[in-house]
């Protein structure tokens, strides 16, 4: 896997040099594309690719009110591969490519064509675009007709925008996603929730069968992220984990079944481990047993120290 993070805030000079840096270097190598940058705002932006085996997934954060692919991109970097695009920001985007312009709302996606020209227009000036490609024969294989689906939105609402969310953060954003992550399926991964967005006839449901085994393992990463994300919230449920990706609460309980480890034990063991790294910090000595135990997410000091001894084999006084 091979990963790049390129930040404007880490270029060398002021705010303009940074600007023009950025943008120079997004369209000459980096990916290809041209940025336009906003006006009245103060310049940022930040892309992260990851590229594996044929495919490659990517975040756009800035402010900039356009971003395009011209004919000359694209004939310095000719491929033959379809794009899913999902607006990841709180602004709406419009998409124009051959003649047709769709409309995104915040969490919806389309599928485009990489080997034609397209811009994409940030109703604030304010992006956050995801970019998920591979090669488009693996998506023929799975959806024969996946072409009359290009520059079709795909609503917010739908599941499989949330799954593709959550897999590109654990690939994007994670430093740990090479071990958590069977890296040869990732193009199988990639290629499944490609084709479910443009399966109108087949979209994705909670109930899985024996053909959605790449979405299993989408779904299962997403709910592991969700766990990892959001444990230190005293609130976190299976149920509202359900709900944030569109999953029935039951749905959850065997996904987790299958690890080996329940809803409640993960979360309590993110949560201890939490809690034991921030007592053996030096520059914690100064904060109380019970506020580290709020910050990890419990609620109940005296279950806290049950617990902790019980995992640990010693108090938390002691593990200081």
């Amino acid at each position: 896997m091979h990963r790049i993070i390129y930040n404007s805030s880490d270029l060398i000079g002021g705010e303009q040099i940074q600007k023009e840096q950025w943008i120079s270097t997004l369209s000459s190598g980096y990916a290809r594309l041209r940025a336009d940058p906003a006006v009245g705002r103060s310049f940022e932006g930040e892309l992260r690719i990851v590229r594996t085996c044929d495919v490659s997934v990517g975040t756009i954060h800035g402010t900039v009110k356009s971003i395009s692919r011209t004919t000359e991109d694209i004939v310095a970097q000719s491929t033959n591969n379809v794009v899913l695009l999902l607006n990841a920001g709180h602004s709406a985007l419009s998409v124009d490519q051959s003649g047709r312009s769709v409309d995104l709302s915040p969490g919806a996606s389309v599928l485009v064509e990489q080997s034609a020209p397209s811009i994409i227009r940030v109703s604030d000036g304010q992006c956050g675009l995801i970019a998920v490609q591979t090669d488009r024969e693996r998506v023929h294989q799975r959806c024969a007709g996946f072409e009359d689906r290009l520059m079709t939105a795909v609503s917010s609402s739908m599941m499989i925008n949330a799954l593709v969310r959550a897999y590109v953060g654990v690939l994007a954003h994670e430093k740990e996603a090479e071990s958590q992550l069977t890296m040869q399926f990732v193009a199988d991964h990639i290629a499944d929730l490609i084709a479910a967005t443009a399966s109108p006839t087949a979209p994705v449901t909670a109930d899985d069968n024996a053909d959605a085994r790449g979405l299993r393992a989408v779904r299962t990463q997403a709910i592991l992220t969700k766990i990892r994300s959001g444990f230190t919230d005293p609130e976190i449920s299976a149920q509202g984990v359900a709900k944030e990706l569109r999953l029935s609460t039951r749905y959850i309980h065997d996904i987790l079944q299958e690890t080996g480890i329940s809803f409640s034990e993960r979360v309590l063991e993110l949560r201890l481990q939490s809690a034991h790294k921030m007592l053996a910090q030096r520059h914690k000595d100064g904060m109380r047993v019970s506020e580290i135990a709020m910050m990890s997410g419990f609620s109940d000091v005296s279950y806290f120290n049950r617990c902790f001894r019980r995992r640990f084999g010693y108090t938390p006084t002691s593990a200081r």
